[in-house]
């Protein structure tokens, strides 16, 4: 405390910012230098994680076991046999029959921030060997809705499957229609649903893999319209949200209800894979 009393301080104003300053660099060179990257923090326990273990780990937690989303491209590179992949129909042209007020300028920001030109990239490659068709919607792209451009990507995919005559695989991961498009968003339930349809009439080879989370109308259209459905643990797959439908009825919803083992449970996909095991359990379906 004396010595705070008898403390020299400059005497003019110059003098006391270039002390700030001297204190502002010193503070910085005390704190921890980390480069970016380095860590990851997981949402559901909350604890920091170096980057190189979750990657070791497919993505996952290894404290709680929380999946992390992963990018379309992430994904490819885990499922297909490396340098596979041939990328199907890009840069088609924006669609926007509303007009939207900044919905082009959002779509022009997503394509730079994302790497894509769209929420989903289809394409065919190999697993173990096999050809397959391949879609995987990317959740960080307006949160993987579906507008004229997602439902034309996949409907293309799933047309040439079927002239092909591949399996399709398609990773499913949205919030749903996109708003921004409005009825025309809602009639690529439809288009895709009918290119299925005539898939199947094929005889071929369908297997959706619902990720966190698969809702609105892509859960209602081609993410459930599986010859073998498939599910990463813990994955939130349902219509509405559990918040939209609670206050709707005014009741509390079971516990875990709309999660992937739920939905196991009560018979409405085939089975919760973990994800180093669905390379495996992919390449087994598509040999079978």
């Amino acid at each position: 405390m004396l010595k705070e009393m008898f403390k020299k301080y400059p005497s003019n104003a110059a003098g006391l910012k270039q002390v700030q300053l001297g204190e502002k660099i010193k503070d910085s060179l005390d704190e921890a230098q980390i480069p970016d990257g380095l860590f990851e923090k997981c949402e559901k326990c909350n604890e920091i994680i170096y980057t190189e273990d979750v990657v070791a780990n497919y993505y996952i937690c290894p404290n709680c076991g929380n999946y992390f989303r992963i990018s379309p491209r992430t994904r490819i590179s885990m499922i297909l046999d490396k340098g596979s992949f041939t990328e199907w129909d890009t840069e088609l042209p924006v669609s926007d029959p509303l007009n939207f007020p900044g919905y082009k300028s959002k779509l022009e920001l997503m394509k730079v921030v994302t790497n894509l030109d769209e929420a989903v990239i289809t394409g065919e490659g190999r697993i173990d060997d096999t050809k397959v068709a391949i879609g995987v919607m990317a959740s960080n792209f307006l949160m993987g809705s579906m507008g004229k451009v997602v439902g034309e990507k996949i409907t293309r995919m799933i047309e040439k499957a079927t002239e092909q005559r591949l399996p399709v695989i398609l990773f499913c991961c949205s919030g749903g229609a996109r708003m921004q498009e409005g009825i025309v968003s809602l009639m690529q339930m439809a288009k895709t649903s009918q290119a299925l349809k005539k898939h199947d009439d094929a005889g071929l080879l369908y297997v959706p893999v619902l990720t966190d989370p698969t809702t609105g109308g892509v859960m209602a259209s081609f993410a459930m319209l599986g010859d073998v459905i498939l599910a990463e643990p813990g994955a939130l797959i349902g219509f509405a949200g559990p918040r939209v439908i609670e206050q709707t009825i005014g009741q509390r919803l079971p516990e875990g209800f709309q999660r992937a083992e739920f939905l196991l449970e009560h018979g409405f996909i085939d089975k919760i894979v973990k994800r180093n095991k669905l390379k495996q359990t992919l390449s087994m379906l598509v040999k079978s």
